[in-house]
């Protein structure tokens, strides 16, 4: 059989998957998804899994290795489609059982046209998040207690996005199989697109690529030595704050300043250095925005504050190696030197004139990049309104990077794994999250991280996970509560976290780290095998019986219905998923995934 996966375009299952996604384009979350659980898919599927997405010459020379088609089928249909187009499906012959996974709206077309052309494949279609819950949230709407509310059509009209809604709303139906990565979804689907989930398959990470076993601890220290040597660039003639007692926070993703919650993040970082200020402590926290923005260069004062930073490292080392030799001089002579005399009067003179370069009459730049929009920029708005600029009485400090992190950066040369793997607690607060690969990063590599109870992670936490916080997830409340409120438990859990000590932060870190297992695909890719092995049941029913394959069931009637009751959710199939709990989780390598 063979599996196509397709997130763009349209693929093949002998059974075929089929997912054509954004397989070429390394961007988003969905990218995040295919490529994570390739591996485990390939472990089943062999070479009978194939992945098709749109075409991009630059991601194509770096991202994929050339080769040829494996399959004689697969090869004389491509050759097909180079020339004239042609279905995939007619070069398999006797063997026509396809299995075609399609991803998103975008890709809707070619589930639409199989279904339409009555081509024999098993098809699913996957939602990672509405179309129109993604507007709707982006525009302030109150959209989780108005669900039922919404008139959907003239919603989507409104917006000029009444096409692309119904193509999403076709294909979820036509799908033989619908599925959605998290239960806030499910619920979102049902009243959005007016279907219920068959199975909620939650997002996985490939555990091994971040696996450092006992190595996490050092790495942090290795890498927050790195984002050190940044601030103590960035904040020159400002340094009077004690790096050793200083937190690094972040937020990353999408600029999508509601969605994410930077809006709610920001509040709360007023309300926190108050907080701190009031009760006179000793600890700064040093904040990262990671979103991208419109800009046209590093700023000057960013770029000089890393280069004044150097230039006093390159003189520290100059005076370090003659003070080193003299000293040495001295010894070898039987001699006890004289201090006061080792230094002569050039070294200070260099010594003082490093000293005056480091002297600042402004306030350290908010801001890394020139802003193209700086006025209307929502982040640095309210900036503004709360009024955190980096002064000398400010416990919470604020770096605003609008790029993605790259090792080649003149400015913080650092990965986005090893940004985080130095930072102290992710916040990720967000108000439309169908599932949030940031707080799982965080988790698999041992830092705590905060998010709701409105983002699929969230809720998988929740659920599976007796008391998160113990585990360093803490959960905001968002759905049941104010926004005020929400602000003020946020806060909350900061604060707390600027109390731990040493030590209490390590251990929390080990029991973050400990939660691995729980996203890993090797556990969480079940949801998507039973979603296939049910897709063939439904589309070839006389050769696939569901009782005859070895699968647990994750069918409608082991899960509760939202359209009712909202404050319920669509079970992720606790049959499957009860051995993968915190406390029973099988940490062997040689047991089946399955």
């Amino acid at each position: 059989m063979i599996l196509f996966c397709i997130s763009s375009l349209f693929l093949i299952y002998k059974c075929f998957i089929l997912c054509t996604t954004v397989c070429l384009c390394p961007v988003g979350g969905i990218y995040t998804v295919i490529q994570t659980k390739a591996k485990i898919t390939v472990d089943e599927w062999g070479e009978n899994y194939i992945m098709m997405g749109p075409y991009y010459e630059h991601n194509f020379k770096t991202q994929v290795e050339k080769c040829e088609p494996p399959n004689q089928a697969i090869k004389a249909a491509m050759d097909s489609l180079i020339n004239n187009g042609s279905q995939l499906t007619d070069q398999l012959q006797d063997k026509p059982n396809v299995i075609a996974h399609f991803h998103e709206w975008q890709a809707g077309t070619g589930l639409l046209l199989s279904r339409s052309r009555k081509i024999p494949l098993a098809t699913i279609f996957t939602t990672h998040a509405t179309l129109l819950g993604r507007y709707l949230c982006a525009g302030n709407a109150d959209f989780y207690n108005n669900l039922d509310k919404f008139n959907i059509d003239q919603e989507a009209g409104e917006r000029q996005i009444y096409h692309r809604y119904c193509l999403e709303r076709a294909a979820v139906h036509c799908a033989h199989v619908f599925t959605t990565v998290s239960q806030i979804t499910a619920v979102e689907a049902n009243h959005m697109l007016h279907r219920q989930a068959d199975v909620v398959t939650p997002n996985g990470l490939n555990v091994r690529k971040f696996s450092a076993m006992h190595e996490f601890q050092n790495l942090h220290s290795m890498n927050k030595a790195k984002i050190q040597e940044f601030v103590r660039g960035h904040f020159y003639g400002h340094l009077d704050f004690n790096l050793e007692k200083t937190l690094f926070f972040f937020i990353a993703g999408r600029y999508e300043f509601s969605n994410k919650g930077a809006d709610l993040f920001l509040e709360s970082l007023s309300r926190l250095n108050y907080l701190l200020r009031v009760h006179k402590s000793d600890v700064t926290v040093v904040v990262f925005f990671i979103m991208p923005a419109k800009t046209n260069n590093f700023n000057v004062e960013s770029l000089k504050g890393q280069a004044v930073r150097k230039q006093l490292w390159d003189t520290t080392q100059f005076v370090k190696e003659k003070f080193g030799k003299r000293l040495y001089e001295s010894l070898l002579r039987g001699e006890i030197p004289d201090m006061s005399k080792i230094l002569d009067r050039d070294d200070f003179t260099i010594m003082k004139r490093a000293i005056y370069a480091t002297q600042r009459h402004s306030l350290p730049p908010v801001t890394t990049h020139n802003m193209l929009d700086d006025s209307t920029d929502p982040i640095l708005s309210n900036i503004r309104r709360i009024g955190l600029f980096n002064g000398r009485n400010d416990r919470v400090k604020i770096v605003f990077h609008p790029e993605f992190l790259s090792s080649t950066s003149p400015l913080l040369p650092m990965d986005y794994e090893e940004f985080v793997r130095g930072c102290h607690l992710g916040v990720f607060p967000s108000y439309y999250e169908p599932w949030g690969y940031t707080p799982g990063e965080c988790t698999v590599m041992g830092i705590p991280s905060v998010t709701t109870n409105l983002s699929g992670f969230g809720c998988f936490m929740e659920e599976h996970v007796s008391d998160p916080s113990e585990y360093g997830i803490y959960i905001v409340d968002r759905r049941f509560r104010s926004a005020d409120e929400s602000c003020n438990q946020l806060t909350q859990f900061m604060f707390s976290f600027c109390q731990q000590s040493r030590r209490q932060r390590i251990i929390q870190r080990n029991r973050t780290e400990r939660l691995s297992d729980l996203l890993d695909w090797r556990y969480l890719g079940r949801f998507y095998m039973y979603a296939r092995h049910l897709a063939l049941s439904r589309s070839f029913p006389s050769k696939f019986k569901m009782d005859h394959l070895n699968i647990a069931p994750v069918s409608p009637a082991n899960t509760h219905t939202l359209s009712d009751n909202p404050e319920k959710s669509i079970a992720v199939s606790k049959k499957i998923f009860c051995s993968t709990t915190v406390d029973n989780i099988d940490n062997s390598n040689n047991k089946s995934a399955y």
